[in-house]
């Protein structure tokens, strides 16, 4: 995967097709001009996922020629608002903007109404969400070097905090245990809030968070920031290295946003939307929230998002079984 601001060549193509096709052309051979796009955010108001659905909305909708209404369908891990795409009319007018608890949640509830594979299409899988892991500033530790020698000499007394069983900073959490032999205990939260201000205030010693949600504590000295968990460093914090440079080689990680819609949507339109979305995760508007965000654009269209989508829950798949993680 390249991760970079550009559109690739097939993209462009992509996108300069489109843009001399008039609105009613191909878009009309899906659904009516008019009709706008449900695009569901099947998360809260004000998460990363809403903001870049947010941010890609109106370029999105200049291209396809379609209004974009962004619905936020909150709860369950996001179930409830993915089952509203699954069960659409297979036309395109119903996306969904999804997040990596879409193949998490498999291994974490005992049922859901549909199969996170063969349920969908994916579109493209637009950004990864690098996350930091930090520590509480009155831990004796300035390195992930140093973390794992502390944590050896003192088994059993750090604690690290998630914003909930099963939710990635969690699984981020078990990967390093996993890969380390940390013996750590882990603390899980409603929600990340609690879990900044409890790492804040020492009442756990460790954590990962998205960047943009600490980039403040960080820069005030309240938190250290000791490695990313992507592969690359992150722009917003190039100074810190990431795990597979701090000692943990085999060590990488990270949430992601990615457009899909309900199963056996046409190829062509398919492919139009994927080309519509590239041009839009570009925009002004898109640039400005992915930055804001501490995100890295992915270059991972129709042909490879599958491959990638099952990749991912088999990895989960293997980190929720090791956490014991359940959520019914």
């Amino acid at each position: 995967m390249k991760s970079k601001f550009f559109l690739t060549r097939r993209a462009l193509a992509g996108a300069a097709a489109l843009a001399c096709a008039a609105p009613l052309g191909a878009w009309a051979q899906a659904a009516p001009a008019a009709k706008p796009i449900r695009l569901i955010v099947p998360l809260a108001a004000g998460s990363t996922v809403d903001a870049i659905a947010r941010a890609v909305a109106p370029s999105f909708s200049r291209t396809t020629g379609h209004p974009v209404v962004v619905e936020n369908v909150a709860g369950a891990g996001g179930i409830p608002g993915t089952s509203q795409v699954v069960k659409a009319a297979k036309d395109g007018m119903v996306l969904g903007m999804i997040s990596s608890n879409h193949v998490i949640n498999p291994s974490i509830y005992k049922s859901i109404p549909f199969d996170s594979l063969k349920d969908i299409t994916p579109i493209a899988v637009l950004a990864t969400v690098p996350l930091v892991l930090v520590v509480h500033a009155g831990l004796p530790v300035k390195t992930v070097g140093e973390l794992l020698a502390y944590a050896k000499a003192h088994p059993g007394s750090l604690n690290f905090g998630s914003a909930g069983n099963g939710s990635t900073l969690h699984l981020a959490g078990e990967l390093l245990v996993s890969e380390t032999g940390m013996e750590i205990k882990h603390v899980p939260y409603r929600g990340t809030g609690p879990l900044i201000t409890d790492l804040i205030g020492g009442q756990v010693q460790l954590g990962f968070v998205s960047i943009s949600q600490v980039a403040a504590q960080v820069k005030a000295g309240t938190l250290r920031a000791l490695a990313v968990s992507t592969r690359q460093r992150s722009a917003a914090l190039p100074d810190v290295p990431t795990l597979a440079e701090a000692g943990v080689p085999k060590y990488a990680f990270d949430a992601w946003v990615a457009l899909m819609g309900p199963s056996g949507l046409p190829k062509p339109l398919v492919d139009s939307y994927a080309a519509a979305i590239s041009t839009a995760i570009a925009s002004p508007e898109a640039r400005a929230a992915v930055m804001g965000q501490g995100l890295m654009v992915l270059d991972m269209g129709p042909d490879t998002a599958p491959g990638f989508f099952q990749s991912e829950l088999l990895k989960h798949q293997k980190l929720v079984k090791q956490s014991g993680a359940t959520l019914d």
